[in-house]
């Protein structure tokens, strides 16, 4: 018998049966012990510490601690996950799913950050933080307007976009009976054939736009067909530049203006008002932004009022991730601005 078995043994003879009862270990825990562990919350709100914050200090805070990994507005960073869109894609082959397209609970959004947020800082957010960002989570998804506020009183009373998507699991009645019968090994079909075929990403390269096979100089054909950016030098009301400005902000982070305005995550907008879509040199656009220019569309107040609204909307396939501005008075300021960075 070996050393490791003899021990068991001599351990079993000495204690004999285990029952239940007091072995002397340990204490009870004290109830400030168990309200430290005590912090899921549950859908309805049950669980929730009093507090509250708004969408617009939720921006800040999630600048902070969130943006790194998952964009300025939740579109996500690389392979970290996306956080707002996707509602017209939950019946695509591969939809995104977010916080605002596919989540059912608030709750479990709150509860997850507070719980495992921020990334190698858990648990390090104060409860109007938490409540902060949950708000500009929303409001990145368009379900909220920009001052909205969130709290432990209102919390319940938020229906998530897809609380009515899931349905009752019911393979237990229904499939596993089947999967779990006697398998069939051999002439389990008559006959076998594909229905369907497996899908993939795009991962083409954009076709090169030089010399072609008879030496004929598409580039040339291309900067011939632009259409030339139409300005009109008017009158700007400077409150509303000044407005538009602040509004900008927003932008400011993927795109910027001025003298020294370079591309970043975005193309930088100077002289955006009557210059054709995808028109700045040496930014790689979206391939819907390349076919609007391949359509000669340029930029108007009317389709810039659109794209600012909703971008994915106005042009479905963009990368802008951006949700879009809620407020016409926002999106006419913008505009104003953008106008006045084009003169």
């Amino acid at each position: 018998m070996s050393k490791f078995l003899k021990l068991t043994a001599a351990i079993l003879l000495i204690t004999g049966p285990a029952v239940a009862g007091d072995f002397g270990l340990g204490r009870e825990a004290l109830p400030e012990e168990i309200q430290a562990w005590d912090i899921d919350v549950r859908p309805g709100g049950a669980g929730l510490p009093a507090g509250s914050g708004d969408a617009l200090y939720g921006e800040e805070v999630f600048a902070d601690y969130c943006a790194v990994c998952h964009g300025d507005f939740a579109e996500g960073v690389d392979n970290w996950p996306v956080l707002a869109g996707g509602f017209d894609t939950l019946a695509d082959k591969d939809p995104v799913k977010t916080v605002g397209s596919y989540w059912p609970h608030l709750s479990t959004v709150w509860d997850y950050v507070n719980r495992s947020m921020p990334f190698g800082s858990a648990q390090t957010l104060e409860p109007d933080d938490v409540y902060a960002i949950v708000a500009y989570i929303l409001y990145s998804n368009d379900l909220v307007d920009e001052d909205f506020v969130l709290s432990n009183d209102n919390f319940g009373a938020f229906e998530m976009y897809n609380a009515e998507g899931f349905i009752v699991d019911d393979r237990a009645e229904t499939e596993y009976p089947i999967w779990r019968a006697e398998p069939c090994m051999a002439d389990c079909k008559d006959s076998v054939e594909i229905t369907m075929r497996a899908s993939v990403l795009n991962v083409t390269p954009d076709q090169d736009m030089g010399t072609g096979a008879e030496g004929e100089d598409h580039s040339a054909i291309q900067a011939e067909s632009e259409p030339e950016a139409v300005v009109q030098t008017v009158a700007l009301d400077p409150d509303l530049v000044a407005k538009g400005e602040k509004v900008f902000r927003k932008c400011a982070a993927c795109h910027q203006v001025g003298a020294d305005a370079k591309n970043r995550s975005g193309p930088q907008l100077n002289g955006i008002m009557g210059r054709a879509f995808g028109a700045v040199e040496e930014f790689k656009y979206s391939k819907v932004f390349n076919a609007a220019a391949e359509e000669g569309r340029v930029w108007d107040e009317e389709s810039m009022a659109a794209f600012l609204s909703k971008p994915k909307a106005y042009l479905k396939g963009t990368k802008m991730g951006f949700a879009g501005l809620k407020k016409e008075a926002d999106i006419e300021a913008v505009i104003t601005y953008l106008q006045s960075v084009s003169q």
